[in-house]
């Protein structure tokens, strides 16, 4: 098993492979409010070790730069003012270089509070902040395909960044699974981190359902496109349906029709690829996935469903939405002080998505993770999995 400092350093270093076929010019690029710079999210993360760690933990420690508490703060209001989110692509300095300099400069520091054993609240905050890190990793890679991807000539990341399992790559057929109505225990147990809003476990009834074994496939949706489902509001709900007039929606992200036929955005080797028919969809948001659903006479598993069919199917490839809005287990109880902040103030409005996908870096997924999103959100790896009650 690693060690703290073991972990430490190799949760850093993977920040910062992910970002080495970047050029400079790439890392201040914000196309979109919800996609941050690249630069960004490797300040950011390493504000977190400095705010929460360093300045309260490491005696005699020299702050960096007073200004990137202002300048890396993401929405932690208990720790001050901080550059609005929709500026972040404006922030032109502290230059990549500045930004990789304050890395080494928390990692030295870093290397001095690790040096001791830490009490047991401390070594929490450190776990923490390396499981936030790898959360920024997940969002750094879906970010940085997304600036890619919307870049006029469609470059190339790195090959094989979205390499699948066999299985999942050629659709193999996997048959559903039955769950029994009765009881069923929910959330995180055991030894080894979590988050707060996967605790705390509790006991849920279930009606006697089958979640599908295989996520919905390329193929599978552009049946459900070719049949008008982009152009026919029944099976959409009414927020999703308005979604798609305002924004003219016709296909997933990163999909073009090119003489008479669907392509899409191929990250790894650049330009546009023919979609491949047996691999799971991806980038949908929830509207899509719930108007697929309904459209197949089916509905999106509960998030409660999900775990508990979890066991006996394969995941990971995909973020897969649920029917589940985001909401606090019973006895939830945020933290005091900033690190409160973290999960619980986001406890409205967004949907619940289960698994991990091929942007989540190894050793950060596990069956009661929950992500949460908005309904319109798709830059993310999301796909679907069907559901239905049985007897109904």
């Amino acid at each position: 098993m690693m060690t703290l400092p073991d972990q430490y350093r190799a949760v850093r270093a993977h920040s910062e492979a992910l970002c080495a076929p970047l050029e400079a010019e790439d890392y201040v690029v914000q196309p979109v409010p919800d996609v941050s710079p690249p630069k960004w999210h490797l300040g950011h993360t390493t504000w977190f070790f400095e705010t929460f760690l360093l300045r309260p933990h490491l005696p005699g420690y020299a702050v960096f730069d007073p200004a990137y508490d202002f300048v890396f703060n993401s929405y932690y209001e208990t720790v001050g003012a901080r550059v609005v989110r929709t500026d972040r692509g404006n922030l032109s300095r502290p230059t990549v270089a500045d930004v990789y300099r304050y890395r080494r400069h928390i990692d030295a520091a870093m290397a001095q509070l690790l040096k001791s054993p830490l009490a047991a609240d401390l070594r929490a905050v450190v776990e923490l902040g390396l499981n936030h890190e790898q959360q920024h990793q997940e969002l750094l890679l879906t970010d940085i395909k997304y600036i890619l991807g919307h870049n006029p000539l469609l470059p190339a990341y790195r090959a094989g960044v979205e390499a699948l399992p066999a299985a999942a790559a050629t659709g193999a057929a996997v048959p559903p699974v039955r769950l029994a109505a009765g009881l069923y225990q929910i959330g995180f147990t055991g030894a080894g981190f979590c988050f707060d809003n996967e605790l705390g476990r509790h006991t849920v009834y279930l009606a006697e359902a089958e979640v599908a074994g295989a996520l919905v496939t390329n193929a599978e949706y552009l049946a459900f496109m070719a049949a008008g489902g982009y152009t026919d509001f029944r099976p959409w709900h009414a927020e999703g349906w308005e979604w798609v007039k305002a924004h003219g929606v016709r296909a997933p992200l990163y999909w073009h029709f090119v003489d008479g036929a669907w392509c899409r955005y191929d990250f790894g080797a650049g330009g546009l690829t023919p979609v491949p028919p047996h691999e799971p969809v991806a980038h949908v948001s929830y509207y899509e996935a719930a108007a697929y659903a309904a459209w197949r006479g089916a509905r999106l598993p509960t998030e409660i469903e999900w775990e508990a069919a979890a066991p006996h199917f394969a995941w990971g490839t995909r973020w897969e939405w649920t029917e589940s809005a985001y909401l606090p287990y019973p006895g939830y109880r945020k933290a005091p002080g900033a690190i409160g902040e973290y999960n619980g103030k986001f406890m409205v409005s967004q949907m619940v998505l289960r698994g991990a996908s091929v942007a989540t870096p190894p050793g950060h997924s596990r069956p009661t993770y929950r992500n949460f999103f908005h309904p319109p959100l798709r830059w993310q790896f999301t796909g679907i999995r069907l559901a239905r009650t049985v007897g109904l």
